[in-house]
């Protein structure tokens, strides 16, 4: 059998958000320390190499198939993820790896760097922390690079607007709020799926500038409809992992409640588990920050993670979000059953509001509102639409569900 090798490229996710928080000083020890485990990872007869930035190089050298390298990069990740010290700081760090091999992915050096570099783009998108090379991902990283230049313009044209799904309190059965949603109208493509634009927003950053617009025209939608008269009570809002690190998202949210004139207590901002958890320290004082302002905090998509009920207890929070793929497993998973019971039962114990997501039937509302969830949203009750067909539909919802 003709020898194999492996080229890796390994770029540090969030690299940038330590060197600019902490200061270049403890970014530089960083990259030194990485380099270290990287080394320790690897055989003495591979090579590993910073390529400028974040970015090391990996060269595996004679190996006996591509599972080498796979095993390689899980070591590799599973090194990087104990904290390192860095000037009595503590730092958690990821990364996202690129796999090509020699001779089936190319036969030229230049080549296969340039194809684990695409493969290392693709982990990054997908945050599945390891990619091997696949024949046509050049094809989807053109079209990411020509949806990304598009992205860049799409706020100063105006192509994004939000929709509304609203939030029904179980007891009463009114519509009591309404989680807002990002749309992307793009002139060529028609409506961009969020799962297509908001993993390129996050990774490039624009998710900040998109985030911040989608604050401020959530709050403005609803303090405009206050106005007119009845209208739910909060508008909840998606924040992303990379708003969460931004020293200015206090500002951002008080600028937003200010200019609208919006109530803090009518303002509810969800975070998903995993951005919370993987910056533990760091996010608990942002969020006491919020709270003290006044605003409702929600975790989004529990029990998708690693988290535990007591980590919970450390966090300043109002509301938990059950995950829709427990609900979608209620009828024929009875694990599911008992595991929404045993939520239930606990964020209660925690003083926390329970919203389920993604209710599609009339058998799962039973069974949620016999448990005494809180609040649910979903297909059911309706599929997020535009503000104007939602307030068309408000008082007809409300009359709907309280007639049973």
């Amino acid at each position: 059998a003709r020898h194999q090798l492996a080229v890796m490229f390994l770029d540090l996710d969030r690299f940038k958000f330590v060197n600019e928080t902490l200061g270049h000083d403890v970014g530089d020890l960083l990259l030194s320390a990485v380099a270290d485990r990287l080394q320790a990872a690897i055989r003495s007869t591979d090579l590993v190499a910073r390529l400028g930035g974040d970015e090391f190089g990996l060269v595996l050298d004679q190996i006996d198939s591509p599972a080498v390298a796979a095993a390689v990069a899980e070591t590799i990740k599973g090194s990087l993820s104990s904290p390192f010290n860095v000037l009595e700081q503590e730092i958690f760090i990821s990364a996202s790896i690129g796999i090509a091999v020699y001779p089936s992915d190319a036969t030229d050096s230049g080549v296969l760097m340039k194809k684990a570099d695409t493969a290392m783009s693709r982990a990054k998108i997908n945050a599945t922390g390891s990619q091997f090379y696949e024949s046509g991902m050049e094809r989807s990283s053109s079209r990411r690079l020509m949806l990304e230049a598009d992205l860049r313009r799409a706020l100063d044209r105006e192509e994004f607007v939000l929709h509304y799904q609203p939030q029904i309190d179980l007891v009463s059965r009114r519509c009591v709020g309404m989680e807002a949603l990002i749309r992307w109208q793009h002139p060529v493509n028609g409506t961009v799926p969020p799962n297509d634009f908001i993993p390129i927003a996050e990774d490039t950053g624009f998710i900040c500038d998109i985030g911040a617009w989608a604050l401020q025209r959530a709050c403005q939608d609803l303090m405009e409809w206050r106005l007119e008269g009845s209208a739910p009570e909060y508008v909840a809002v998606n924040l992303s992992s990379r708003q969460l690190d931004r020293p200015d998202l206090i500002s951002t949210v008080n600028d937003a409640l200010r200019t609208t004139g919006l109530a803090a207590t009518a303002l509810e901002l969800e975070i998903t588990e995993s951005a919370v958890m993987k910056r533990e320290e760091l996010v608990i004082n942002t969020l006491q920050g919020l709270k003290d302002i006044g605003v409702r905090l929600a975790i989004d998509d529990f029990g998708t993670g690693y988290s535990s009920f007591l980590y919970l207890k450390r966090f300043p929070l109002d509301v938990l979000k059950i995950d829709r793929s427990f609900i979608s497993d209620l009828s024929s998973d009875p694990e599911s059953t008992e595991l929404i019971k045993g939520m239930l039962a606990l964020a209660h114990a925690l003083q926390l509001s329970v919203v389920a997501e993604g209710v599609e039937t009339v058998e799962q509302l039973a069974f949620l509102t016999t448990q005494s969830c809180d609040l649910a949203q979903g297909y059911l009750i309706s599929k997020p639409i535009p503000i104007d067909e939602l307030k068309a539909q408000f008082t007809v919802m409300d009359t709907a569900y309280q007639n049973g």
